[in-house]
C-alpha cells in the first residue's frame, strides 16, 4: 500500500512556559504531532505525526520562532493543510502553534 507524503512550509512559534527552558527540538526531529482542524464539519480535529526541518543545525527552544518544512505522511493531509491554515504543535500537550504558508510538494512513498 502506498501512503501519501506531503510537505508544507510554515511559520511556528514554540510556547514559553515555566520550566520549559530545558526542552529543545533538534532539526529533523520526530516526536511532535500537528493538531489540525478539518475544514469540513465543525469540531473535526486530527493529530498527524510530523517531522519538522529548518535551515541551520541549531536546536529550537521554547520562545523561538522559525520557518520550517513540515513533512506529514498521511493520505488525508492535503484536506487538512492549506495556505493560511493554523495548527498547534503537540507533545503530550500543546507546545507551540503555527500557520501554513504554502505546500512544497507531495509524493507517494512505500509504507
Amino acid at each position: 500500500m502506498m501512503m501519501h507524503q506531503a510537505r508544507f512550509r510554515a511559520l511556528i512559534v514554540l510556547d514559553r512556559r515555566d520550566g520549559d527552558t530545558a526542552w529543545e527540538y533538534a532539526n529533523r526531529a520526530r516526536g511532535l504531532m500537528i493538531e489540525a482542524h478539518c475544514p469540513g464539519p465543525p469540531g473535526s480535529v486530527r493529530y498527524f505525526p510530523a517531522r519538522l526541518c529548518w535551515d541551520g543545525d541549531q536546536a529550537l527552544h521554547p520562545g523561538d520562532h522559525a520557518v520550517v518544512t513540515i513533512t506529514v505522511t498521511d493520505d488525508d493531509a492535503r484536506e487538512f493543510f492549506r495556505a493560511g491554515q493554523q495548527f498547534r504543535l503537540w507533545r503530550g500537550r500543546v507546545v507551540g502553534h503555527g500557520t501554513i504558508s504554502r505546500k512544497v510538494y507531495s509524493e507517494y512513498t512505500p509504507s
